[in-house]
């Protein structure tokens, strides 16, 4: 799929390297603008760091020990706003923080969790609790020697869906988005940006013109334009591992470490828990990304040394890992630096401009898009006001209240769905799972089964609406069918795609 086909001799306001949350989210902010936009991703939307994060939208609670408030206050609010804007995939969870001997002391836990209650405006999310996990069923699945945690509340986000969603709204405002198209080089000539595209499936090249380039190429930001354009930037590696699921309470775990660094175990999916993440500086080709032994090693035994029954390496189903581009500010560990998002102009007197986006945050990509809009205006001319804080996503319509209604609405209008399918369908699509499901009165009305509940219906409207050409855009990122890869047939899903493509 793509959108929209400007000529080249058409020149665009905004051309975008990089289809990650935050390339996407300033396309989405652009587009609603009124600006001609055109993004351009080497690869699938979501397909590097965006994808690879720990799933959270949260305030980030360990940023407060490194006195980043701001940060931490932008995220915080945007809880709220995020969850509001797409509740189909963002939805508020519980962490349980057990204080443990020896470590950071409680003094201090109250204080931090204080702060995160009351720095953020804080509106429908519940407050920070005490719990005695001697009484709260929780502490069973902990070793002996946890009585006291504090439960405090974040959210969750399907990452890769968020980026789509975005996408897919700037597409629907009028921004061109092109994947699998790589930038293969950009000059300035004539008071313009002339950049060159190659198209990875077809081979054809061709050149746009734009009147400003932002290079949101995420961890390739220092080498899709040479080095010419190079900054401050440090690459960090997270890593996550997922097993079985450990426990059957939906509630999630934020755990202090014993070398100082925090991870989490969340519930996932259903019938997995996601472990991670680990932090370690990183150099070498962010496409070849991969968790090391000594990371699923640290994991496991980080996740050894609270949980009563232990995890191998058999228990890992999957894991995966992407690296963070940081903004480098000599922070002397990969976990201390800063996680704020750094935007530079460059460009002098009258040459088009370049802005660069370093760092970030899945959960503050909405405010960095608006900060990068703040520069576009600069150089291009206002257009429109501010717009994105109350404008739903695709399929996010029936609200934060309105979730088990919509469920049950879809239930009731396709009585050949189990609940739990329902469910799945309305957190994956919100109320597109009609689209899907269609005039469907069975299950073989959604043709092929390639199995896992995966049927022809959602993958032709995931090719048709969402770029998804290949296996692992639909079993990795537009869904998680791939927790279940034994039970499809890859195969059959293989030729299929052929075939739509």
């Amino acid at each position: 799929m793509s959108s929209g086909s400007p000529s080249p001799s058409a020149p665009v306001d905004l051309f975008i390297i990089g289809g990650g949350i935050n390339g996407s989210g300033i396309a989405r902010d652009a587009a609603g603008r009124g600006f001609s936009v055109f993004l351009a991703e080497m690869d699938d939307l979501a397909s590097g760091t965006s994808s690879a994060s720990t799933k959270l939208i949260h305030g980030g609670l360990r940023y407060l020990e490194h006195y980043e408030f701001r940060l931490v206050r932008e995220a915080l609010i945007e809880r709220e706003i995020l969850w509001s804007m797409a509740p189909h995939i963002i939805w508020p969870l519980r962490f349980v923080l057990p204080h443990h001997q020896g470590l950071r002391p409680k003094w201090l836990l109250r204080l931090g969790l204080f702060l995160y209650d009351h720095l953020g405006g804080r509106k429908r999310l519940p407050p920070t609790t005490t719990r005695d996990l001697t009484q709260d069923p929780l502490g069973k699945v902990l070793k002996p020697g946890h009585a006291t945690a504090f439960e405090y509340s974040d959210c969750w986000v399907d990452d890769a869906r968020l980026v789509v969603l975005n996408a897919r709204d700037a597409a629907a405002r009028g921004a061109t988005i092109r994947t699998r198209t790589k930038v293969v080089g950009a000059r300035r000539e004539g008071g313009m940006w002339h950049i060159e595209m190659l198209d990875r499936i077809t081979g054809i090249q061709e050149t746009i013109t734009a009147k400003m380039l932002v290079n949101a190429a995420g961890p390739w930001v220092e080498q899709v334009l040479g080095s010419a354009h190079s900054h401050a930037v440090r690459l960090v590696k997270g890593s996550h591992i997922v097993v079985r699921r450990l426990y059957d309470d939906p509630r999630c775990f934020f755990f202090q470490n014993a070398d100082g660094r925090i991870f989490f175990a969340i519930p996932y999916e259903r019938d997995f828990t996601l472990i991670g993440t680990t932090d370690a500086d990183f150099s070498g080709d962010p496409a070849e990304v991969s968790i090391s032994e000594a990371e699923i090693d640290y994991l496991i035994a980080a996740a050894n040394g609270y949980f009563a029954s232990e995890i191998g390496r058999d228990d890992i189903v999957w894991t995966y890992s992407g690296v963070r581009p940081l903004y480098d500010d000599g922070a002397s560990k990969a976990q201390e630096a800063t996680r704020d998002y750094v935007l530079k102009v460059t460009g002098e007197g009258e040459e088009p401009k370049l802005l660069t986006v370093i760092g970030g945050k899945i959960t503050t990509y909405r405010r960095l898009a608006e900060a990068a809009l703040e520069h576009v205006e600069s150089a291009l001319g206002t257009r429109k006001s501010k717009w994105t804080a109350g404008a739903q996503l695709l399929g996010g319509a029936f609200g934060v209240e309105g979730f088990e209604a919509e469920v049950a609405g879809l239930k009731a209008r396709y009585g050949f769905l189990s609940g739990s399918e329902a469910e799945k369908l309305i957190r994956r699509y919100g109320t597109e799972a009609q689209v899907i499901l269609g005039s469907a009165e069975s299950a073989d009305d959604l043709g092929h089964n390639f199995g896992a509940g995966l049927y022809a219906a959602e993958v032709d409207f995931l090719v048709r609406n969402e770029w998804a050409r290949t296996v692992e855009d639909i079993l990795w990122r537009r869904t998680k069918y791939g927790l279940h890869a034994g039970r499809i047939d890859v195969g059959a899903l293989e030729a299929y795609l052929a075939n739509a493509n």
